[in-house]
């Protein structure tokens, strides 16, 4: 045990060993292990670093695909800094970084040609080098700012559909991929900053609004009508958020948004990383998987600036919109969360 734990094994494993008198004749040697704050573990052989998975009852080499997973559950690797193939400068909408640089960030020296652009976005981590090649966009890049993020980053997006019943079946409601930089363009006059065009979240919500609300029979003033939202819109913007700003890039699926008759669900690809838990979650405890996206969401107000939006939006408005608490449920393959529309939101309660 010693040797297998101290010269194989990297980073070193300190296991707990005990033996239990089972009966008279018989002893059962009992190794125990604490969850690790080092991973992912390899073996090390013959000057080589191997990675293995339990798959059933063996054990196989990690993939590529499953190697970059296990880095960036452990804290190794963020995934959203990581290189866009075949993308470059002419990817990214500069509108919206000029916005983000002269207005949010107060940057008194925005850039004025390519080359500048170039050298800023891959300080800022927007852009990154490649050796003997030119700057590619990063994933952060092509996520908040990209053109058409999907058409060269094909996990990006938000697929959404809508079913009249309790369950998906071929009698769909609404069935489309949104695409779009997550974050909108903004245009700033005389002080006042105003929503040119949205981005992939309010994409995504006004693409929603016919299924998730309805207007009232009645005209609120004489001349409008209220709309009632079956689910609070702050709860279910801070879920959509929270999807897309913490989603696993190393993983290909979409961050999928379904209504159904008596629920909606958010499903957001990835495990929780390293030793997050729903509990942990709920409790408050913050774990960002793409800190970049995340701090870039937060300067435009997208996010929350203490980054508690699960404990203090999601849960006590849905309560009190809905009377029920939604569901969440953590995977190795996603978070999904369950929001449940409930007696009072069938009545309608505006919002």
């Amino acid at each position: 045990m010693d040797t297998v734990f101290g010269r194989y094994v990297h980073p070193m494993i300190l296991p707990f060993f005990e033996t239990v008198q089972v009966d008279a004749g018989r002893r059962v040697a009992v190794i125990s292990l604490t969850q690790g704050t080092a991973k992912p573990y390899v073996l090390r052989l013959q000057d080589r670093e191997e990675i293995y998975i339990r798959v059933g009852s063996t054990s196989r080499k990690a993939s590529r695909e499953q190697q970059a997973r296990l880095f960036a559950l452990g804290g190794l690797l963020h995934a959203e800094l990581l290189p866009v193939s075949g993308t470059g400068l002419a990817d990214l909408d500069l509108e919206r970084l000029h916005d983000y640089l002269g207005q949010v960030l107060k940057d008194p020296e925005v850039p004025v040609d390519g080359d500048s652009w170039v050298k800023r976005l891959t300080r800022l981590g927007f852009m990154t080098e490649r050796p003997g090649g030119a700057e590619v966009c990063t994933i952060a890049g092509i996520v908040l700012f990209g053109r058409r993020p999907r058409w060269v980053l094909r996990q990006a997006g938000v697929r959404w559909m809508a079913f009249p019943g309790d369950s998906m079946d071929y009698a769909a409601q609404d069935d489309a991929i949104l695409d779009d930089a997550l974050v909108g363009l903004w245009r700033t006059e005389d002080g006042d900053r105003t929503l040119e065009r949205g981005g992939l979240l309010e994409a995504v919500i006004e693409r929603m609004r016919p299924i998730v609300s309805e207007e009232s029979g009645e005209l609120a003033d004489g001349v409008r009508r209220d709309r009632h939202w079956f689910y609070p819109a702050a709860a279910t913007r801070e879920a959509l958020i929270n999807a897309l700003a913490h989603r696993d890039w190393t993983r290909m699926e979409d961050v999928e948004v379904v209504s159904y008759g008596d629920r909606l669900e958010v499903k957001s690809p990835g495990a929780l990383q390293n030793s997050m838990t729903v509990e942990k979650m709920l409790a408050g405890q913050r774990s960002p998987r793409n800190p970049l996206i995340v701090d870039v969401l937060r300067d435009y107000g997208y996010v929350d600036a203490r980054g508690m939006g699960v404990r203090t939006k999601i849960v006590p408005l849905l309560i009190s919109h809905n009377g029920v608490a939604p569901e969440f449920e953590a995977t190795d393959d996603a978070l999904t969360v369950r929001m449940f529309r409930g007696a009072r939101a069938a009545t309608g309660s505006s919002d």
